[in-house]
């Protein structure tokens, strides 16, 4: 039996296939289109799911939607009515969209896919919940879903026991921690719904001197974690915008204009709410370990992206270890809501060993063989060598010792928003220089931004403070006080980025001003040609931990075949690219037309 899972219109639209309950295949509907996090009806993302499977849309036995589409209006015109007459703007703008389109899913689904069988329509928190429980290893586990809002609910916990969730408890909208961090990610001069994770990056270069007014003025934060917003100070029940005056006030001037220059007082603003954030995050989760009992603990919804949180959670809130699932967001919805219905709706057996997850290390995406690569290359007349497979971790273990830059395109690609050793760029973790120059001339980003590990399994403790396996890149974890350098005085006393060029450990390229990394753990049953890399560059050169980043440029997707790869490759100072056993150097590439700017064909926001 085939069931297809869908979420789309709102941010980050996904398709995802099962197959008598095992994950076939799953991507985001971006990666298609090249608009990053791109909302519409996810078109190719499912043409891609039924061509991994080999079927029709005739095969499929059911369609899930990861929400109630009437739920959420009747949210939508409920909060309108409260705010009457200021939300009139809003009220113009957003509902014909909703009447013409939204609202009728079932005729959007049968008329875009020629699909006339059965649709599922789970609530928005199952979805996410059985997103994080289904594919867990955990026969039985606690669960916590937290995000912006779905139809009315934006925080829930419950029990997730075999083949059945049961969601226990939630907050309702507009109280809301996911867009309390999205009303300060706008603040500061963000993207709401893509720039979270920067204000989480910014964060260890302030202090956290707006906690205290947070906590007083913004949220009512109670023991178990459970709150109350001011809504006097926010703006998003009504209006076009995440704040208004009054919190504009309380922190003393108006939003940061976009790409404007980033001061101290934003990086204050970043630590204060990210510092907040934590302390819900913990309260709550201890709260579910009070509740429930149980030992185990998955998490999905936006707010499970935030690693810091979550490591702060596995660390201190009780659990023997947690679960996130990889695609934590909207994307991921599309896979809960099949998974629902395989489980829940259906009432089919479920299998948990309690150790290996069935998210099949989340490369769920399109993967292309050495014979199509070579394809591309050659019908474009671009020079490569041809490595064998067995050869390919030495050469680039010798190349990233080197300090070269390597664009690495393998197997299948990820599903959800990290880049996993798929669809990665490389670079040496021991190089001080490395982290600035990634960012500016490979990434063309912040450059306060930091960079994550990767690390092998085995070793992964004697680098960090790190008690659990990490595959995807989940958890923040303190780099260890024996990989650490004493700071002089003078380093200190430097703030702000000043900090970044300062080497702080033994892999200074992903060792964040804090003394804190966002890890990723490589078991060789997971990806075998990237972590035989690493450990070849570890027997070789005394180092297991390499630099992994998405292989995208700022504002663009990450890439998914061969000729986004290659201009990627092509438009930044990226030294190498490895596709499949294809080796491309860059100086041996003819130049792009120099008339082109890339810049152009993306959305740089």
């Amino acid at each position: 039996m085939y069931i297809l899972g869908i979420s789309s219109f709102y941010h980050d639209s996904a398709a995802a296939l099962i197959k008598d309950g095992d994950i076939i295949a799953a991507a985001q509907e971006e990666r298609f289109t090249r608009k990053r996090h791109d909302p519409a009806f996810p078109v190719n993302a499912v043409r891609y799911c039924l061509s991994e499977a080999g079927i029709t849309i005739k095969d499929i036995s059911y369609v899930a939607f990861y929400d109630k589409p009437f739920i959420k209006f009747e949210r939508i015109l409920e909060t309108y009515l409260a705010y009457v007459p200021l939300g009139i703007r809003s009220f113009i703008k957003a509902v014909p969209l909703w009447m013409k389109q939204k609202l009728w899913m079932k005729d959007v689904i049968q008329k875009e896919l020629g699909y006339e069988g059965t649709i599922i329509f789970p609530e928005h928190h199952e979805s996410h919940a059985a997103s994080a429980f289904f594919p867990s290893p955990y026969k039985e586990a606690a669960i916590l879903t937290m995000d912006g809002v779905g139809e009315w609910t934006t925080t829930s916990f419950g029990i997730g026991r075999d083949n059945r969730i049961s969601l226990q408890a939630e907050l309702k909208f507009p109280h809301s921690l996911g867009l309390l961090y999205s009303a300060f990610t706008y603040y500061i001069g963000f993207k709401v719904n893509s720039g979270e994770y920067k204000v989480m990056g910014l964060a260890p270069y302030g202090k956290p001197v707006y906690k205290d007014a947070i906590l007083k003025e913004l949220i009512d934060l109670k023991e178990d974690g459970s709150f109350k917003l001011n809504m006097k100070y926010f703006n998003y029940c009504a209006g076009l915008t995440m704040t208004n005056d009054r919190f504009h006030k309380l922190f003393g001037g108006a939003p940061r204009k976009p790409e404007s220059k980033l001061t101290q007082r934003e990086m204050d603003l970043a630590r204060s709410i990210q510092d907040v954030t934590e302390e819900v995050m913990l309260k709550v989760s201890r709260h579910v370990r009070e509740v429930t009992k149980e030992n185990y603990l998955v998490l999905a919804g936006g707010v499970a992206l935030n690693c810091v949180g979550n490591g702060k959670i596995l660390r201190e809130a009780g659990f023997k270890d947690i679960w996130i699932q990889p695609a934590a967001g909207d994307a991921g919805g599309a896979l809960g809501a099949a998974l629902f219905t395989w489980y829940q709706y259906l009432g089919n057996e479920r299998k948990a060993d309690g150790k290996n997850d069935s998210q099949k290390a989340s490369f769920l995406g399109p993967g292309y063989k050495d014979e199509e690569i070579a394809s591309f290359l050659e019908s474009r007349d671009i020079p490569y060598i041809k490595l064998k497979t067995e050869d390919i971790p030495e050469r680039i273990a010798d190349l990233i010792a080197s300090e070269k830059v390597i664009g690495w395109f393998q197997g299948r690609m990820e599903f959800g928003p990290r880049a996993l050793g798929s669809r990665s760029i490389l670079g040496d973790a021991r190089s001080p220089k490395m982290q600035e120059t990634m960012n500016l001339k490979i990434k063309f980003r912040e450059s306060f931004r930091p960079f994550a590990p990767s690390v092998l399994e085995e070793k992964a403790e004697e680098y960090f403070d790190l008690k659990a396996d990490s595959p995807y890149m989940l958890l923040v974890a303190p780099v260890k006080e024996s990989k650490r350098r004493r700071m002089t005085p003078e380093e200190e006393a430097l703030f702000g980025v000043a900090k970044l060029n300062v080497k702080r450990s033994d892999i200074p390229a992903v060792t964040h001003v804090d003394y804190s990394a966002r890890v990723q753990t490589i078991d060789r049953a997971r990806n075998k040609l990237y972590y035989d890399t690493i450990k070849k560059l570890d027997e070789k050169y005394g180092c297991p931990v390499i630099i992994n980043t998405s292989f995208n440029v700022r504002g663009e997707p990450i890439v998914l075949e061969p000729e986004h790869a290659y201009k990627c490759f092509m438009r930044t100072n990226m030294d190498y690219l490895i596709m499949g056993n294809a080796l491309l150097d860059k100086t041996a590439q003819k130049p792009l037309d120099k008339d082109t700017d890339w810049r152009k064909e993306f959305d740089l926001d």
